[in-house]
């Protein structure tokens, strides 16, 4: 069974998982990020102690990995804490990162009865905390709660919304909309409004900015400046602040 490394283990007593803050991926509208954030919301307390004793709650520090593209299939991780990145890296090394997944959303899909390996990566930047379920389990689960089934079913279409999303930005959308509908998307849901200013407050570097929209961090940092200059943006060490949130939704339909 493919789990992080026992060093970056410790078993912790579960938690009721609450969703926190939305999901990170480049989607077309704001409302598709948390889609399937509460997808287990609608078991009752008496389902949600069976799931538990099924699983197995983990915490993978920070810079560990939850599984690696390659290895098999083996169950799913819920995330009750933190921060998951999934990602897939080419043969060439280049990387795309697929989404942030936050509490509340699953990864370790879509061969959730095992078998198979897994397409792309997931790790932490922090500490996170998980509960694994392994394949069995989660067969076992649909065959005897049919309410976990449904709730499953809806995390899995919410999943496939997703990467479908994703596909069409980068199919359909220039690089340049897409790093303008990233700092949109940003803006929304971690920044924080001084007059007619945004200023975001998650903390994300240009590298990690490349690998979202599809480009080079030297790409990232040269258009960033660009804006910048157009008074679009201004550019911190710690931040980037909006200075013009309408010329900056113009970027976004430009190209």
């Amino acid at each position: 069974m493919n789990r992080p490394q026992p060093s970056a283990i410790m078993m912790e007593k579960s938690v009721a998982i609450e969703p926190t803050e939305p999901a990170l991926f480049l989607a077309e509208t704001l409302d598709d990020l948390n889609q399937g954030a509460n997808f287990l919301a609608q078991l009752s307390d008496d389902s949600w102690q069976v799931l538990r004793r099924q699983g197995t709650s983990i915490t993978v520090e920070a810079g560990g990995s939850v599984f690696m593209q390659g290895d098999q299939h083996d169950g799913i991780w819920l995330i009750e804490d933190g921060v998951v990145r999934t990602f897939y890296a080419a043969p060439s090394g280049r990387e795309i990162t697929l989404a942030y997944w936050t509490a509340g959303h699953f990864v370790g899909g879509p061969e959730i009865f095992g078998g198979g390996q897994h397409i792309w990566s997931a790790d932490v930047s922090q500490t996170c905390r998980l509960l694994y379920l392994p394949a069995g389990a989660i067969r076992g689960l649909i065959e005897t709660q049919p309410s976990f089934a449904l709730c499953l079913i809806e995390g899995l279409v919410a999943k496939g919304k997703c990467y479908s999303a994703l596909a069409q930005m980068l199919g359909t959308r220039s690089v340049v909309e897409r790093l303008a509908q990233l700092l949109v998307i940003l803006a929304e849901n971690h920044g924080r409004r001084d007059g007619n200013r945004l200023f975001i407050e998650r903390k994300i570097t240009h590298d990690q900015i490349a690998t979202i929209v599809g480009s080079t961090r030297q790409w990232v940092t040269m258009t960033l400046d660009k804006f910048q200059k157009k008074g679009i943006i201004t550019v911190a060490r710690q931040s980037i602040v909006i200075e013009r949130y309408d010329l900056l939704m113009a970027q976004v339909e430009a190209e």
